[in-house]
């Protein structure tokens, strides 16, 4: 069998099965974009050759890191607001200013899908030099048909201008837009009658999310939210649980939702419920962190009911300014208290199950895309341990 590559005398976290599946003398061969093989190096066919050799001198392999969950496109930034609240200012003062997520919303609107793709690459490149091979990107800061699907626009473009898989998610129903007067009904119609089948029609948007949250939207709300998307054929996620428990992980999981995300408040009966639909539970150490949280996701409660676990960036500019999937395993760690094994998966096969994408990503299997990390460790703790470092020593996207 001639392949095009083949990575040898390497050590592989395979993340096939339920665990880090380590192999210690291991082989990746890529063919056509995909794995072709991945597993023991002695097990590689009777006969084999390759068009290229790549020796990896001892290192370790794993599936390209999955970032399941950012808001990477976005105007303007809000530094000026962190420090305000360094200083003691309350967000409901900052907000009443004119800050807050409105102060993004006018930013997004105000700038042309180039100046959004400008302003993303630098994030998007700082998750692809740790690693990323796939990130899903949510609208939500434009708030208007318009908006909306300029950022959605720029998210695919981002796809285009970099070696990486992009998966867009519309969240229109994010925050209240200040024309809505304090109408969250009338607009959460606006989503479902007008801008839902636009971008449905435009294939604009691979799924749609929301905030179910009494700042947010209510149950009620987000339900109509999630039966329009089904009704167009769109897979559904839910940011639930965040800083109350509106039971918003038993809502998504309900819905069947691909994944429920943040969950600090999410109680027993959510992580069953979530458990036995599929619905993976993504948490978010950088928002935790960023907004001095005290009430930790119930991480045990999810291991109990056997809730599958992701981790992500939630890249945003107000709550959560982190670009770096490595820092995010050490605060799952560390913050969370989840094992080294719960970090990798959770940004490698459980991120991609988030995305419903686990039949082609997130795992080194044979047929799967050939996305690779390659790293200068001695054991894969390494890269949950370390603050502040990059040990990546090659990063192969579609076999390349």
């Amino acid at each position: 069998m001639r392949f095009d590559r083949v990575w040898f005398n390497a050590r592989l976290a395979t993340l096939a099965g339920d665990d880090l599946g380590i192999v210690e003398n291991g082989a990746v061969a890529a063919k056509d974009g995909r794995i072709a093989f991945a597993g023991p190096a002695g097990e590689l066919p009777t006969g084999w050759d390759a068009a290229e050799r790549i020796d990896c001198g001892g290192r370790w392999i794993t599936p390209g890191l999955v970032d399941c969950h950012t808001h990477l496109v976005f105007g303007g930034d809000r530094a000026h607001e962190f420090e305000l609240r360094l200083n003691g200012a309350s967000y409901e003062e900052i907000a009443r200013a004119g800050g807050g997520i409105v102060s993004t919303v006018k930013a997004t609107r105000a700038a042309s899908e180039d100046a959004l793709v400008a302003g993303a690459l630098p994030r998007l490149d700082h998750l692809i030099a740790e690693g990323c091979t796939t990130v899903e990107i949510k609208s939500g800061y434009g708030l208007d048909l318009e908006t909306e699907t300029r950022s959605l626009r720029a998210a695919r473009r981002l796809g285009r201008e970099r070696p990486v898989s992009v998966t867009t998610t519309f969240l229109g129903a994010h925050a209240l837009p200040p024309e809505a007067n304090g109408d969250k009904d009338a607009f959460i119609d606006k989503v479902c009658i007008e801008m839902l089948p636009a971008l449905a029609r435009a294939s604009l948007a691979d799924a749609v999310d929301a905030f179910c949250e009494g700042i947010a939207f209510s149950p009620e709300q987000t339900a109509r939210v999630f039966d329009a998307a089904k009704a167009l054929g769109l897979k559904i996620k839910l940011h639930a649980d965040q800083l109350s428990n509106l039971h918003g992980a038993k809502l998504a999981a309900d819905h069947g939702a691909l994944s429920a995300d943040h969950l600090e408040y999410t109680d027993e009966d959510g992580a069953a419920a979530m458990a036995k639909a599929g619905t993976v539970a993504v948490l978010l150490p950088g928002a935790f962190y960023m907004l001095r949280e005290t009430k930790v996701p119930p991480v045990a409660a999810f291991r109990k009911a056997g809730t599958r676990m992701a981790l992500a960036t939630d890249c945003n500019p107000g709550t959560s300014p982190l670009t770096s999937l490595l820092l995010t395993m050490n605060m799952g760690a560390t913050l969370f208290r989840m094992t080294v094994e719960e970090c990798i998966a959770g940004v490698t096969r459980e991120a991609a199950r988030a995305l419903g994408k686990l039949d082609e990503i997130g795992t080194l299997e044979p047929g799967k895309s050939c996305d690779l990390a390659i790293w200068n460790i001695e054991r894969p703790a390494e890269l949950v341990y370390r603050i502040g470092f990059n040990p990546l020593h090659a990063r192969i996207w579609r076999g390349q």
